[in-house]
């Protein structure tokens, strides 16, 4: 969906279809029972005071408020209240819209109780909003992936300081782009058509998901996987394994488990099993 700039809720309108975003289910509970209430506590006045059977009025009460619940009380909660039922989708574009700069981090938590929470307050007081955040479990830590919007003047070394006063162990920041709150299965569905149809895109599929470099010549004794190692070996269809390096950036189980997977998908493509049936 691509949407126009802008701070009202007629921004979020999709460009293809014009329609806007549904609104939280609870937000919009809210807003048609204070919309639906006064009308149906008027209709309700109106015919109990009438003369008619005990089944006509329950008739004319279910037809008459039906009719102003389709006609008059969901397009005036459509209209007047949008910007209220879109409030949170709008609070999030005007972060997008402003945010002066984005980064990305990887950061080292420990597996104790509000020790996220911690971290996100430093951040906050910084005025720095997270917009997106992966985590990859460990043993004893997990590795979590940040896509930070950061205002004017809060560079590197404070978000680093931000994640070590949130009692992080090790963090490390580096400059981003809006590419990277791009749909990330997406992302790794594109990849993974890309090497079922062309096998030997394996190699450039699997440096593009984990943002590591090629070894074109590895070392032979390079072990296929340890965790932190910032040395990954995958096997090829071609029966030559592909190593890949990021250096500062260790390799957690999760991406390792990622490649073997895009290596298997490769393997299947370029030996297909025939079945009958």
């Amino acid at each position: 969906m691509t949407r126009s700039t802008g701070s009202t809720a007629a921004s979020l309108r999709c460009d293809s279809c014009g329609q806007l975003p549904e609104p939280g289910k609870v937000r919009l509970t809210v807003a048609n029972v204070a919309v639906m209430l006064p009308i149906e506590l008027v209709v309700h006045a109106v015919v109990v005071q009438t003369h008619l059977s005990y089944p006509l009025k329950v008739l004319i009460l279910a037809l008459t408020a039906t009719a102003l619940v389709i006609w008059v009380a969901e397009p005036s909660v459509m209209r007047f209240l949008r910007a209220w039922l879109h409030a949170p989708a709008l609070r999030q574009r005007k972060r997008l819209d402003t945010a002066t700069d984005l980064w990305r981090a990887r950061v080292l938590v420990k597996d104790s109780p509000g020790a996220l929470k911690r971290i996100s307050h430093q951040l906050a007081r910084r005025g720095v909003n997270i917009l997106s955040l992966h985590i990859h479990p460990g043993a004893q830590a997990s590795v979590d992936e940040f896509v930070l919007a950061a205002p004017a003047g809060v560079g590197e070394q404070d978000l680093v300081r931000a994640f070590t006063a949130g009692g992080s162990p090790s963090a490390r920041v580096w400059p981003s782009t809006a590419l990277a709150l791009a749909d990330g299965q997406t992302k790794a569905l594109s990849l993974a058509c890309r090497v079922a149809q062309d096998p030997v895109e394996l190699r450039y599929a699997v440096a593009e998901l984990l943002r590591a470099e090629p070894v074109l010549a590895p070392s032979p004794t390079v072990r296929s996987f340890v965790e932190g190692s910032v040395v990954l070996k995958i096997p090829s269809p071609t029966g030559e394994p592909l190593v890949f390096s990021r250096a500062g950036e260790p390799f957690t189980a999760a991406e390792s488990a990622r490649a073997h997977r895009l290596s298997e998908l490769a393997a299947a493509a370029t030996h297909p099993t025939h079945r009958t049936f």
